[in-house]
């Protein structure tokens, strides 16, 4: 267990342009260090304004992930658990908002004891702690943090210069990762190092000199190539690593090991790398992936299916599930609101599985609706979640109960029947930021089910985010007629998993599966439902 004092620090920055892949290469790292031995965490700095991404529309900024301890974060903290072993919390994700409003707070009780407050060293100094505080716990030997947005950026100075600062008092705990593009430029055919030169540049005017450069690129970068950025960059020429275009996400931290990424970066950081790196868990995660003996059709239909990055984690959650059958999942990603009885059978005909992802509001909604009652009377395997497990309990009551203008009052607040409703404690809830039902509750599942053979167990713990649930006023009308209520929260009593009886897997969840699916232990529910769909797919 580490002290704080000794807590080495990584700081990953980023140039040129955005979506460069500063996560992935991260996360690659962290796996990297932890295999030898060392336990490491990620963090990431966000230079936006809001609070967190709670409120913020997935067009804007993709997925939100949710932690066990309820934190709306980054979609970058899902691939940090999906590649580590050690979960995220709160003090993984970092905001600009989060710091103005952490000082601003302080402000108004009077902690600068009436002196001016300024960015510096007020908000800095506030940047500085929140960084430090994981480090702090004593937990971990590493501290990976991750600046989002590109050098230069107006909104993301403060976290530059704070990351300068403590550079500066850290000295040798401290080191920074630089990522920029080597792009290539096809007519001239050649690879154009300039804009790294000035990326590196910017990044040193702010006070920052990288030890470390990764140049993302199309192709692979000659010995040439690096000295020359190593030489105009003022870095060490084993310090010039080479992140080329991977197969898939989970190839690059192979790609950074051939590169020896950990290495250098362990003697930057004064640590031993004595350690053989053991990737073979992964490495046969790999080998499942890339060599399927079976395919099957997976339909996800949703509402901001043209942004898979909305969807995330589901998408990954596909990729270990599929690996863990040795099976390639194909997505068809549909979208929820071209969907109406004359057309549902046609979209979704030849499909071997069908989701319906999670949402808010309405749009799309009836779409939904008509994709579950497809599922339902065709025999298909479904998968509901959150709000997809919501309009499996309304497309039950309103076909099977003909319970005709059963709903939620999420959408229609005036239904006579709300088979789904505002949770009791919502109902006086006004601000919308944090308010949900977040983070991970228990559940108990019931034995006789689909859900136990997948878990193997009664206890389980899963991951939250929503305001509405089902409506135990209907529980008794909906069970009679097959619609088995299999997951039940022990202190709340609120339904947590549904499942049809007379069909061969109709599972419908309220909390988010997705979110605790990693290469080493893909989500249950999720292998289970490409179980059944290959099962379905042998049968048709």
């Amino acid at each position: 267990m580490s002290k704080s004092s000794q807590t080495k620090y990584i700081f990953v920055t980023g140039g040129v342009t955005s979506s460069l892949g500063k996560g992935i290469v991260s996360a690659s790292l962290g796996k990297l260090l932890e295999a030898r031995g060392y336990s490491v965490t990620i963090q990431k700095l966000d230079p936006y304004i809001n609070v967190d991404p709670g409120t913020m529309n997935p067009y804007e900024h993709g997925e939100c992930f949710v932690t066990d301890d309820g934190a709306e974060t980054d979609l970058d903290l899902g691939h940090y658990e999906r590649f580590l072993s050690t979960t995220t919390s709160q003090a993984n994700n970092v905001t600009t908002g989060r710091i103005y409003q952490s000082v601003i707070d302080k402000e108004r009780r009077g902690d600068y004891l009436g002196k001016t407050v300024q960015v510096i060293p007020h908000i800095t100094n506030e940047i500085k702690e929140h960084i430090q505080i994981l480090g702090e716990t004593g937990r971990y030997d590493i501290v990976i943090t991750e600046i989002g947005g590109t050098v230069g950026d107006i909104e993301s100075l403060p976290f530059i210069e704070a990351v300068r600062q403590l550079r500066w008092e850290m000295e040798s705990n401290a080191i920074n990762i630089h990522l920029t593009l080597v792009p290539y430029l096809s007519a001239a055919r050649e690879l154009k190092t300039k804009p790294t030169q000035n990326s590196v540049k910017k990044l040193r005017e702010l006070g920052l000199q990288p030890d470390i450069l990764v140049c993302r690129t199309e192709h692979h970068l000659g010995s040439d190539i690096k000295r020359k950025i190593a030489q105009f960059c003022n870095v060490e020429r084993d310090a010039v690593i080479e992140s080329i275009d991977a197969e898939s996400i989970y190839h690059v931290p192979l790609l950074m090991q051939s590169e020896m990424l950990d290495k250098v970066a362990l003697r930057k950081m004064g640590l031993k790398d004595e350690t053989n790196v053991s990737l073979q868990t992964w490495k046969e995660f790999l080998l499942r992936l890339k060599n399927p003996i079976t395919e099957v059709k997976i339909a996800v239909v949703g509402k901001y299916v043209e942004l898979q990055d909305a969807y995330k984690s589901i998408a990954e959650a596909f990729v270990h599930s599929g690996a863990a059958n040795r099976c390639k999942v194909l997505i068809t990603w549909i979208q929820s609101d071209k969907i109406n009885p004359s057309n549902v059978k046609k979209k979704l005909d030849n499909h071997d599985g069908i989701l319906v992802a999670p949402g808010f509001g309405d749009r799309g909604i009836e779409g939904k609706i008509e994709a579950i009652k497809y599922a339902r009377t065709e025999k298909v395997p479904f998968f509901g979640i959150c709000l997809g497990m919501q309009c499996a309990v309304i497309e039950f009551a309103r076909n099977v109960l003909n319970l005709v203008d059963a709903h939620t009052t999420e959408i229609n607040p005036n239904t006579s029947n709300p088979v789904i409703d505002l949770m009791d404690y919502q109902k006086k809830v006004t601000d919308k930021g944090g308010t949900m039902r977040l983070g991970a509750y228990a559940c108990q599942v019931k034995e006789d089910s689909k859900s136990f053979e997948c878990y193997q167990k009664i206890n389980i713990k899963e991951r939250h985010r929503h305001r509405y649930e089902f409506n135990n006023n209907y529980k008794i009308k909906l069970q009679s007629e097959g619609m088995k209520m299999i997951g039940l929260n022990p202190e709340s009593n609120l339904v947590e998993i549904i499942e049809i009886d007379d069909h061969p897997w109709f599972v419908g969840v309220q909390f988010h599966p997705e979110y605790k699916s990693t290469v080493s232990n893909p989500q249950p529910l999720f292998v289970g439902f490409i179980g059944a769909a290959i099962t379905h797919s042998k049968k048709h």
